[in-house]
């Protein structure tokens, strides 16, 4: 059983009744979750992330394999067991992710996957397209905002429904420990998992845009 995040205040404009799983109804919660993401950005070869709720317990871990072919992480929980594999599609004109059941990159276990809108971007946008949406018309969720400012946004389509943002947290501290900090507020019955995961390929995408 997931380990459940202890519930924070329930964030004005709430939407979802009962809950939206994409990677696993056990990272459901009818309250919002608050979590809180810790990058190591001196770490050279895996770009490592620690997840934990508001009071510091471990919810997720981020495993980073940088220096092969494929740009590839794993989500884990907190015994370290993969529960999503998320790979860069090389050869992808929009900077494309897929994001795969467990340690799995098999076609059939594709959960969803996430590119840029459009190749020029001045604010990021990113679309999030699931598994059955083969067409790929409409995105199923949207990422935007300013991702050096660590404001961006979580919608649902293309609609202006908030499913989970996200928000800076940078002390002199973390500075100096070689340690970015920044949380995100992840609202009722939306899969917190998921979003985790969106989460470290925006930052994976955005430090490649840093270094072209």
């Amino acid at each position: 059983m997931a380990y459940q995040p202890i519930p924070a205040p329930t964030p004005a404009g709430t939407q979802f009744t009962s809950p939206v799983p994409i990677i696993g109804p056990q990272y459901c919660a009818s309250y919002p979750v608050d979590l809180a993401i810790v990058k190591k950005v001196l770490s050279i070869t895996d770009g490592n992330f620690v997840v934990t709720d508001i009071n510091g317990n471990v919810i997720f871990k981020v495993k980073g394999t940088l220096l092969t072919l494929h740009d590839r992480r794993t989500l884990l929980d907190a015994a370290g067991n993969p529960i999503v594999t998320l790979r860069e599609k090389i050869m992808s004109a929009h900077d494309r992710w897929q994001i795969f059941r467990g340690g799995s990159v098999e076609a059939k276990d594709l959960i969803f996957s996430v590119k840029r809108s459009s190749m020029i971007q001045f604010k990021t946008k990113l679309h999030v397209f699931l598994a059955n949406n083969t067409k790929e018309d409409v995105c199923d969720y949207r990422i935007e905002g300013s991702w050096s400012e660590r404001s961006c946004v979580i919608y649902a389509g293309e609609s202006n429904t908030v499913i989970a943002q996200m928000h800076k947290k940078q002390n002199v501290q973390s500075v100096l420990l070689g340690k970015e900090n920044f949380s995100v507020t992840v609202y009722p019955n939306i899969d917190y998992a998921f979003i985790v995961a969106l989460i470290v390929i925006l930052d994976d995408i955005n430090d490649e845009a840093s270094e072209d």
